[in-house]
């Protein structure tokens, strides 16, 4: 069956047998052809302990001094090469052209990093020769002024105790003038300078403060150049600072402190001619310093420049190296023949091209022995593969979200592409919204090629990657807005109402008489009725209940397609049969009921029946029909005959299936074939499995469309045939149906309840926002002015809250209608996604 979104493709199982010396080159060419799902042939080997884990961490390594080196290059803010389209496709490299490229990055980036250290090692004496050219500067103000306030510090309590130190004084100026802190008096003044983070100054203060009792005098200044860290690359302010005290041991706890607080100290001499020699030094070193580093700063940019030329293809031919040896590494090895063995799922359709591409590779190695691919038959069940294009990628991730598609079921996909923006238009409906949506995709799909290399975020990426479900939702929009007659909560009165209003005689009010139709859409007249509210209500309400009876209906219905398929016949009469009766007596007949109250003409509209009475009373009072609520001659009857065939239902959908599976499997013990599985079981009124490859034509047995697995005979036989099993599957089946019938129907009037609240917010917004510049007194220079900024807050305020916010809610209301209340009448959705090795997607999660 050639592949289409109905249903997926015919998938084949295939074995590949691949001389040693070619096998790298075959698995290339067939990475780049991405038609094959390998199976892993190892499941129980370690991942350390496969063929080629030497060659997968070499190439680990490489990859790892790839990241080092791009990090480098994005760090320096070099720009590099994108890689054209056709390096994704370049032939495959021989082993002699791995080696060299593995050498070459070697030795960029022993380069690099030998080049990163010299420069760390430069930035660091840099820096430090900075600061002390700062601190030099700095300490001569602090100098002077510390001269003047010598006798301060140390005058009160060198005279309250002077005959105490008196006769020591003399025995310590020997030790004062070895340390050079001495004084005229005998006391020892020292000082520490240096520089520290300037976030830190007013903590240091604190703490020198409190731990020297204020016995200090400190002076600070700020460095205006900005000082770079070379470990970290960030700017950072700091502070020179100069501490004056007297005593060894109180100098000492300086330095601590200063240690602690992460302050760099600079020696300084106490001597103006030295602190002028000192500065004069620095400032030369300096200056050879900053060529050196300039110097060293080119050759290491030139350096990344070179690398920056081809790193997107070194990455390209690393990671499509890794990814064949790690696939390689799934295969088995033939000691004998000297050959890898491998098994994968590939379309049906695609085998030709696979055996094409292997040709190819024997004839562009010359390889004397050709690979060779052989067919097998099978009775696994194959991957999904489910071809797609840019159009419908979107609508079929919306599916996959829900759960992959068993092989050959019934691709809801396929429906989604009208449904679930037609359902979303339900609750969005608004021409002018409507409008803005499909301005704003138009724009991302005229500008895809473009957009689709921009990296803004993840946001952006989700918006871009459902530019066509957006267009289709804007578009669907238009048209319910059209319907709903609405736009930007106004209404537009295209073809003329179809009412005429007359000012009633005695009252304010004026009472519209009909003299026609308006041929599509509400007629304008509703927008300014006192009666909208109570209209529009009824009439949304009501039209949800009718979609959503059709969209359960369809799904039910679809049910028939895949019994046909699968062979499961007797299927149809012992559940599609009962479910869609069940179905279309209780809720079908509400359907009928809606149009046909939508089609008479009640002269007064409180005599009208009221249907939900109806309803609940058909069900309740079988039989009884109240003379309000009687809408047709032989109504009650009809509704008992309703009820009664219903209630029949639920048995027939109870008990039908569980005994027919267990007279098949009586029939089956009769033949002797009771204690074996469905898959040795031969059957001779079906197809076998092994008469196809891998998937051709239908396939054998009935498969369960829920996926319970439970059931035997032609629905799935198990190894142990267990009936009370099958007829608890059954019951939960059942009771989950009959009540999903009420729960989901009652689930589609959130299709009134959204529409409703997006039409009263827009009302809302336009009423508070717009309505009141336009209609208040205002000065005639001034309107001008406010009706522009009223119109940009309204605008800011639609786009936000009823396209984004409300767009999102109803996003999300329309996904849960089909995961739960469409894909659950149908839908099994317990497949394996087809996910062959490709090169293309390796490169795209490469890129993300």
């Amino acid at each position: 069956m050639p592949g289409n979104l109905l249903r997926s493709e015919d998938m084949s199982l295939i074995q590949l047998y691949i001389p040693l010396e070619i096998a790298q080159p075959t698995v290339a060419e067939l990475g780049e052809l991405g038609q094959i799902q390998f199976r892993d042939l190892n499941p129980d080997v370690n991942a350390f302990q496969r063929a080629f884990v030497n060659e997968v961490r070499r190439l680990d390594e490489m990859e790892r001094k790839l990241r080092f080196l791009r990090t480098q290059i994005d760090k320096a803010e070099i720009p590099v090469r994108s890689l054209e389209g056709s390096m994704y496709y370049a032939r495959s490299t021989t082993q002699q052209e791995i080696d060299e490229l593995e050498e070459r990055l070697a030795e960029h980036e022993a380069r690099i990093q030998q080049m990163n250290n010299s420069l760390e090692t430069l930035n660091k004496r840099y820096l430090e020769l900075t600061e002390l050219r700062h601190v030099l500067r700095e300490t001569s103000v602090f100098f002077e002024e510390a001269g003047s306030r010598t006798d301060e510090l140390l005058g009160g309590a060198h005279q309250e105790d002077s005959h105490l130190l008196s006769p020591a004084a003399g025995a310590d100026d020997s030790e004062a003038a070895e340390r050079g802190e001495g004084g005229s008096r005998g006391a020892n003044l020292g000082f520490v300078a240096g520089v520290i983070p300037r976030a830190r100054m007013a903590t240091f203060e604190r703490i020198l403060f409190r731990a020297l009792r204020g016995n200090l005098y400190m002076n600070f200044a700020e460095i205006d150049e900005p000082i770079v860290d070379p470990v970290t690359d960030e700017t950072v302010k700091k502070n020179v600072f100069i501490i004056f005290a007297h005593g060894k041991e109180i100098i000492a706890k300086i330095r601590k402190i200063c240690e602690s607080m992460g302050a760099t100290l600079y020696p300084v001499s106490d001597r103006p001619e030295k602190r002028r020699e000192d500065a004069l030094e620095v400032l030369a070193r300096l200056e050879d310093l900053k060529h050196v580093l300039d110097s060293t700063r080119n050759a290491r940019r030139q350096e990344l420049a070179k690398v920056a030329e081809n790193i997107e293809v070194w990455t390209t031919i690393v990671k499509k190296e890794k990814a064949i040896y790690y696939t390689m590494n799934m295969f088995n090895y033939d000691v004998n023949r000297k050959a890898l063995i491998a098994d994968g799922w590939c379309p049906t359709d695609s085998i030709n091209a696979i055996q094409y591409a292997l040709r190819g590779v024997t004839e562009r190695t010359g390889s004397t022995i050709p690979p060779i691919l052989n067919e097998l038959h099978t009775t696994k069940e194959p991957p999904t593969y489910l071809r797609t294009n840019k159009f419908t990628v979107g609508f079929q991730e919306i599916i996959d979200a829900y759960g992959v598609a068993k092989y050959h079921e019934v691709n809801p996909g396929l429906f989604t592409v009208i449904t679930f923006p037609f359902l979303f238009a339900v609750m969005f409906g608004d021409f002018g919204h409507g409008i803005l949506v499909t301005v704003f995709a138009a724009w991302m799909v005229n500008q895809e090629k473009t957009l689709e290399k921009k990296k803004w975020g993840e946001i952006w990426g989700t918006f871009f990657g459902g530019r066509y479900i957006i267009l289709l939702m804007g578009v669907f929009s238009i048209y319910t807005g059209l319907i709903y007659n609405d736009i930007f909560s106004k209404a537009m009165n295209i073809f003329g109402s179809g009412w005429n209003f007359v000012k009633e005689p005695h009252a304010e009010k004026w009472i519209g008489e009909q003299t026609g139709v308006y041929p599509f859409g509400v007629d304008p007249a509703w927008m300014g009725a006192e009666n909208m509210l109570i209209f529009s209500n009824s009439y949304k309400m009501k039209m949800a209940i009718v979609m959503g009876v059709m969209h359960m209906t369809f799904g039910i219905c679809l049910n028939v397609v895949n019994y046909i398929h699968f062979g499961q016949r007797m299927s149809i009469y012992l559940e599609f049969i009962p479910q869609i009766t069940f179905l279309l007596s209780i809720f079908g007949y509400l359907v009928v009921l809606i149009l046909n109250k939508w089609a008479t003409y009640y002269p007064d509209p409180s005599q009208a029946p009221g249907l939900l009475n109806t309803l609940i009373y058909m069900v309740l009072s079988p039989g009884n029909v109240s003379e309000k609520d009687q809408i047709y001659p032989g109504q009650a009857g009809l509704q008992t005959f309703l009820v009664l065939l219903a209630l029949i239902c639920v048995p027939w959908m109870l008990l039908g299936k569980p005994y027919y599976l267990k007279r098949q499997h009586a029939k089956r013990g009769a033949l002797g074939y009771a204690g074996l599985s469905d898959e040795n079981i031969p059957d001779p009124s079906r197809p076998s499995e092994d008469s196809n490859a891998g998937g051709h034509g239908e396939s054998s047995g009935l498969v369960d469309p829920h996926g319970d697995g439970s059931h035997g005979g032609e629905m799935g036989h198990e190894e142990h045939f267990d009936f009370g099993e099958i007829m608890i599957h059954q019951m939960i089946h059942t009771i989950e149906f009959c009540l999903n019938c009420i729960s989901n129907t009652a689930s589609y009037l959130r299709l009134w309840a959204l529409s409703l609240a997006h039409a009263q917010l827009s009302e809302v917004l336009w009423e508070m926002v717009l309505a009141g510049v336009l209609t208040d007194t205002i000065a005639p220079g001034l309107l001008p002015f406010a009706i522009v900024i009223a119109f940009a807050l309204w605008f800011v305020l639609t786009v936000s809250i009823l396209l984004v916010m409300e767009g999102l809610s109803a996003f999300l209301h329309a996904l849960r209608l089909h995961w739960v209340e469409f894909n659950g009448k149908f839908y099994a959705g317990t497949g394996t996604k087809f996910e062959p090795f490709a090169f293309a997607t390796v490169l795209k999660e490469v890129e993300e």
